[in-house]
Parts: structure tokens; sequence; C-alpha cells
């Protein structure tokens, strides 16, 4: 038996950008060929489409890890890395993406309808695109970035005009069963239905869905019974009928006191829609009272007895019976006319044009702020210090070097020295600390002493191997938490 899942947590990783290259051409009678290490490939995305011919979370449920592909490393020949598969997961109509602090990311509504939950990682630039006029054979390339790693929650939301509720055993998975070609379970005992389920109604030249929703009792808003589940799929239905059982014998329940506890419960319960605020809450929707069980005759009294209660408060009562179907007509032409004027308030927008603008592909600023964990140090906040420390070789000299001319010509050391910073101190910058010495030199073009070295590291006794390699090994989260 198949499982209905509306609710799974996903764990997506995107594919991780290949390295650069370090390559040198090499060819008889050719000894100056050059550099001509290729670039890496960009990591693969992470991506959600709503796919029609999918109805649950159910493939999520039985795996909850997606990871794309990665990009392949650069090669010599000037041979740039294969870019890493994107990953795209097919999502029902209706999928709501929420991250781990509960902000919706994305509402995702229409077939076709695509996003990118998780963006693959750069590829490293390779020596020959490194090239330069004072780094004309760059002995290091750049490595690639991690791609994005997040926790995600998928919410179905049902995608339904007219939304039936009730008590159980009302009679709601029987109406659908006798107006669609669905099929659901019934059964006459409490609780039989645990999903909602979805049946597609044509009534003259209108079509619309109706879904029944399992569950709802007095307290299913604070999450009694089944209703806190489910009360979401309502949230998209244009119209909310409310199905009476009139032949019920449980003491103390009568048509009346069943619709205005299950009113109680709507209004009580606050959608967190996207984009689809005009809705409103689930008290304001269109209300039509639908009266089942009136081929018995104690029902069909029950039934004219409430009926003027429920139209002195403006609301459509249809006096229907699920078994013999009697007054379905009636009730199939009113849902479809007030989903028609429903369609006609709302209009869907029409799709908007492209509007293509320039954007910056970073940022350029920065921020250095005061250590609080390393007194007299200092920490280095901003999107382009932080990617360039992660695509460095720290075991390379003329990488670490590569890194300081960058960093001094945004302007980092500048600022350092305006903050105060002391020659030795403590600087971070993403997950890497070192020792600032403002005596090297650093944005200044210099004559390379060979490949994969940096005079200005040889010359600088405060920065030796051995730092060097605690710094990589930081980088790479093989040190304890007492930095051994």
């Amino acid at each position: 038996m198949s499982k209905f899942i509306d609710r799974v947590v996903l764990h997506v990783r995107a594919g991780r950008g290949g390295h650069g290259c370090a390559s040198v051409h090499r060819e008889k009678f050719k000894p100056l060929g050059g550099p001509d290490g290729g670039n890496g490939g960009n990591g693969g995305d992470v991506i959600l489409e709503v796919d029609a011919n999918v109805h649950t979370l159910l493939d999520f449920h039985f795996h909850p890890h997606a990871k794309a592909g990665n990009g392949k490393p650069g090669e010599g020949g000037n041979r740039d890395g294969k870019m890493g598969a994107d990953l795209v997961l097919k999502v029902p109509d209706g999928t709501v993406v929420v991250d781990k602090d509960g902000e919706i990311v994305v509402d995702l509504v229409g077939a076709g309808n695509k996003f990118v939950v998780a963006k693959g990682g750069r590829g490293g630039l390779g020596n020959a695109s490194l090239a330069s006029k004072a780094r004309k054979a760059p002995g290091f390339a750049l490595l690639g970035e991690e791609g994005e790693e997040l926790d995600l929650v998928l919410e179905l939301k049902s995608v339904a005009d007219v939304g039936l509720v009730g008590f159980p055993s009302a009679g709601k998975s029987s109406l659908v069963s006798v107006l669609s070609a669905a099929k659901p379970k019934i059964a006459d005992y409490p609780f039989t239905t645990l999903v909602p389920n979805l049946g597609v109604v044509a009534s003259g030249d209108t079509t619309f869905t109706v879904a029944d929703v399992p569950g709802l009792i007095p307290g299913a808003s604070d999450g009694r019974g089944l209703g806190l589940d489910f009360l979401r799929h309502l949230e998209r239905c244009a119209v909310l009928a409310h199905v009476v059982d009139c032949a019920t014998l449980e003491p103390g329940r009568d048509p009346v006191s069943d619709v205005d506890a299950l009113e109680a419960e709507l209004a009580a319960y606050k959608p967190a829609l996207l984009g689809d605020a005009s809705l409103g809450d689930l008290a304001d929707r269109p209300r039509v009272v639908i009266l089942n069980k009136t081929d018995v005759p104690d029902g069909a009294e029950l039934a004219e007895m409430v009926t003027p209660e429920f139209t002195a408060r403006g609301w459509p009562v249809f006096e229907i019976s699920a078994v013999s179907r009697a007054g379905l007509r009636p009730l199939t032409f009113a849902l479809a006319d007030m989903v028609r004027q429903y369609r006609e308030d709302h209009p869907k927008a029409a799709p908007k044009r492209p509007v293509i603008r320039p954007i910056a592909t970073d940022e350029s600023g920065f921020s250095v702020i005061a250590d609080p964990q390393e007194p007299g140090g200092f920490i280095v906040r901003g999107t382009r210090p932080e990617r360039w420390v992660r695509q460095t070789q720290f075991d390379n000299d003329e990488a670490v070097g590569y890194l300081a001319d960058r960093l001094a010509r945004l302007g980092v050391e500048a600022e350092l020295v305006k903050q105060g910073a002391e020659p030795g101190c403590s600087v971070t910058i993403g997950d890497v600390s070192f020792e600032w010495e403002p005596q090297v030199a650093a944005g200044v073009d210099i004559v390379p002493t060979g490949r994969g070295t940096d005079v200005r590291l040889e010359s600088n006794e405060r920065v030796g191997a051995a730092e060097r390699k605690h710094a990589s090994r930081a980088r790479r989260g093989l040190l304890d938490e007492n930095g051994k």
C-alpha cells in the first residue's frame, strides 16, 4: 500500500568546483612554452522542479539526501574541467520549501516551475588564467569551492478549488468518490481517511478540483488529532464546504454545533502562504454547507430543521445523500459557479516580461572587526576575502603571496593599519588565521624567484613552513579544539 507523505526533511548538497591546474607547456625546441593549466569545472546545482505526474513527497521520505555532481579539475594543454551535473528533483505542485529557521524559501506552484535550492561551487582558475606581466608563468592554481550544503523542509499544500471539511465519518470521502472518478477508502469508523483525497469534477464548461481534509476535530489547530497536519491543505482552496452528518448518533452533537466547532478551528489556524496573501485567512473564504445522509429519515428531518440557521448566515445550503446520489447535480453546479466567480475575482497574474539588469557578481566591500576570542586580533569579513582564502593553496608560497597581493589591493592591509593592528597580531579570514606582518610588501609587482616560491615569504622569519602547514591544516579542519 502506497503512503501519502506531505512533509519531509531534505538534506541537499551542491557539487564542488574542480581545482585549477598548474601546468607549463613542454614541447621539443620550445623551451618557453608558457603556462597552459586549464580551469576547473563548476559544481552542479540542486534544482527543484514541479512535475504534474508527482503527487507526494514519498521519494524524499525514503531518500532524504541529495547531492549534485562535482566539477572536474582542469588539465594541461589549456583543457578546462567538465562541469558537474545538475541534480533535478521532481516535486508535486504546491510544494513549499522552508529553511531551518522556519522562513519560506520558495512556493512552487505550476508545472515546470523551477528553483535552485543549492548553488554549485566555482571551479578554480588554472595558471593560464592567472598569468600576468609580472607573473608570466604562475606555479600555482586556485582551488575549487565547496558547493552549498543545507537542510530544507518540504511541505505539500494541495492545490484544490474546493476543500471539504467536517468531522470524521461525515461522508467527505464518499462525496469525493461520487463527484469525481477518485476511489478513496471508505468505511464506517472514525479516521478512515488518513490522507487528503483529490478528485477532478467537470460541470458544464467548468472543471475544478475537490479535496477532503481528514481528521478535523475540536482542537485540531492546536495539534489534536490529525487536523494540524492537514489543515495546510486548505490554504489554497477557493471555497470551503462543510460536510455535515445529519444521521449521527453521538450524544451532544448536532449539525450547528459541528459547524461552529470547525469554524473555530479554521479561524484559529493561520496560513503561511508565499505570494497568495490575497486569499486571506481560512475564515475569510466563501462557505457552503452540505447536509449529508438525508436518505435516512431522521437525517432528512434534522436537515430541514437546521437549514434556516445556516441560511441566516448567508451560506448556501444543500441537502444530499452520497449513497443515493440525491441532490448532487444542484450541488455540483453551485460549486462550479462559486469556483468560476472566485477565478474571476482573483485572476492569475500575467507573467511579467523578464527585465535584465547587470548586477555585480560579488560584493566588493569588506569589514574588519575586533576578534572577541583573541585579544588584539582582528576578523576580516567579506565575500571576496573569504572566497580568496578558500581558493588558496597554503602549501605553495607563490599562491600565498598572490593572496596577500589581492587582499592588499582590496584595501585590507590599509584597513588593518587604520584599526590599529600591531605586527604579529592574529588576523582571521574565513576559517584561516595567520600572523599579520605589515613590513612584508604586498600589493606590488615583484619578479618571481621561481615557480611555487615567493621571495617575500622566504626572507620573512615569522612566516615559515610550520605556520603555513598549520594554516593549511586549520583550513581543512584537521586541528582539534586546542589547535593541535
